[in-house]
């Protein structure tokens, strides 16, 4: 007996019935990140390696494991660095004492710092002169907070709305705050909110402290949630600005979860899915968000699309003393 023979689908028709990767924009690196990294590459060129690195320059494993690669030591104390030797300070700050002790050991240094994170220190010392208690709205414990809490004494660190009612403050007190950079928006705003209501005098910032690529990347996760069926963050778990960003995804009511590379993509994740989200902190490169890209598409996706979103133009220039980019 001959069977039937059925007519295959259009190819369209097939394409339309795959799933379909959407891409957030913006998303990945940021002008501090840039900047970090290549301080580093710069330092390398310069001085030949190692040159060593205080704690992760930004919070990447792919990043730090290129630049250990290269000849960047990463330590987390300063007297692993040997005497008369260069070390580059990560994006995250440090706080005076750590400059001190680098002052101390005769180290020639070069600040990666983020230029967003600097201002939020310039901030805490204009607070501290004028007189007013400070309150810093971050997480315990993150690298950003220690250095911006190192900058002056007596900062005192809310991460909960809770922790406003406990503040050992008097509620006249004159008072003012800064905000770790990489916060959810949402999230700093419900405390800003708690601190307004108890202490209705308190000063706040002249520029919002978050910094513009957590909040356009924040933003562009609400508006890619919307259109997805799941959230893929390409971004390393001890990365801030990631994990707010699957948190985002997350509060919007769509599963959402964090990978540091392709080979942490569970496929059952995908399951059922035509739409898929995928993002990436601002310390994550590019080409981990096309690998990521690559690994979907081999689990069946066919298309994808890329959202609009802010264009980014912000760059900060390299410190004093090293040259113009190396090619990449």
């Amino acid at each position: 007996m001959v069977g039937k023979v059925v007519p295959s689908a259009p190819a369209e028709a097939v394409a339309r019935s795959a799933p379909e990767v959407v891409l957030a924009n913006p998303r990945g690196f940021c002008a501090g990140v840039d900047r970090a990294i290549d301080i580093v590459e710069h330092a390398l060129a310069r001085f030949g390696a190692p040159i060593y690195v205080r704690h992760e320059i930004v919070h990447n494993t792919y990043v730090v494991a290129d630049l250990r690669a290269k000849g960047a030591v990463f330590v987390e104390e300063l007297d692993e660095v040997p005497r008369g030797g260069t070390v580059v300070f990560s994006a995250h700050g440090v706080s005076q004492a750590v400059r001190a002790q680098a002052d101390a050991l005769g180290l020639q240094v070069f600040d990666a710092t983020c230029p967003l994170v600097t201002k939020v220190h310039v901030e805490v010392a204009k607070m501290r002169r004028a007189g007013l208690e400070i309150v810093m709205i971050g997480h315990a414990g993150h690298p950003e907070v220690e250095g911006t809490m190192g900058q002056a004494d007596g900062i005192h660190l809310v991460q909960t709305v809770a922790d406003v009612a406990a503040l050992p403050i008097r509620d006249d007190a004159p008072l003012a705050y800064v905000t770790q950079t990489t916060l959810s928006v949402d999230d700093a705003a419900g405390i800003v909110a708690a601190l307004r209501a108890r202490y209705p005098q308190v000063r706040e910032p002249k520029k919002q402290d978050i910094c513009y690529a957590t909040q356009n990347r924040q933003d562009a996760v609400k508006l890619l949630t919307a259109e997805v069926d799941v959230v893929i963050v390409v971004g390393s778990p001890t990365s801030s600005n990631s994990n707010r960003l699957r948190e985002v995804a997350q509060r919007l009511g769509k599963p959402a979860y964090m990978v540091d590379g392709a080979e942490d993509l569970q496929p059952q994740w995908l399951a059922g899915a035509r739409h898929i989200g995928l993002t990436a902190g601002a310390s994550a490169p590019d080409a981990l968000v096309q690998q990521v890209v690559a690994r979907i598409k081999e689990l069946g996706a066919v298309s994808v699309r890329n959202m609009p979103g802010v264009i980014e133009s912000v760059q900060f220039p390299l410190p004093r003393g090293l040259v113009a980019r190396p090619e990449r």
